[in-house]
């Protein structure tokens, strides 16, 4: 696996860097050699932050950590990738390498596989807004996301939360 680093407000030391591309092997299992890994490091206050983004074959694996060592947040950034990983190992199976999941003796007592089960189906009718009408009609729900047509470019468009008071916009690709 490939390692690309982005930096904003942060050095990268070589031993940081050595320390997180040894962390990031123990997931060469799962994927292919000419996966890339994005891995974005930032410092905000007096807490450091990383985040880890992996594109394979169509799925996007992802993770964010900050604390007030750097070794602490990888560790829990890498350990959320992999259990990600091994949470849907089922389903990833035929994706990641064939050779990612090898049976252990915890996988002879594991449950049958949970359903994806879709419990409620909700309509709505929408009319075409500015992403700043969709943000204030999102609060005034009290929901973390919201669906609408924008007004410029007749998209269907989503608009939702991040942490603290920002919020996101999620816009199709042509």
């Amino acid at each position: 696996m490939r390692n690309n680093f982005v930096l904003k407000k942060f050095t990268l030391t070589p031993s940081i860097q050595s320390q997180i591309e040894k962390r990031l092997e123990r997931l060469n299992k799962f994927f292919d050699e000419d996966t890339e890994a994005v891995v974005k490091l930032s410092s905000e206050g007096n807490k450091e932050k990383i985040e880890i983004t992996i594109f394979e074959n169509g799925f996007f694996y992802r993770s964010e950590e900050s604390d007030d060592k750097i070794q602490c947040a990888l560790d829990r950034a890498v350990d959320v990738i992999e259990r990600q990983l091994r949470k849907n190992k089922t389903k990833l199976q035929k994706k990641l390498r064939k050779d990612a999941f090898i049976p252990t003796a915890d996988d002879i007592f594991e449950d049958e596989e949970e359903e994806l089960a879709i419990t409620r189906v909700k309509t709505f009718s929408y009319k075409p807004m500015s992403p700043e009408e969709a943000i204030l009609q999102m609060n005034l729900l009290d929901h973390q996301f919201y669906v609408f047509i924008d007004v410029e470019t007749q998209k269907v468009c989503v608009a939702y939360k991040r942490h603290g008071n920002e919020y996101g916009l999620i816009v199709p690709e042509e």
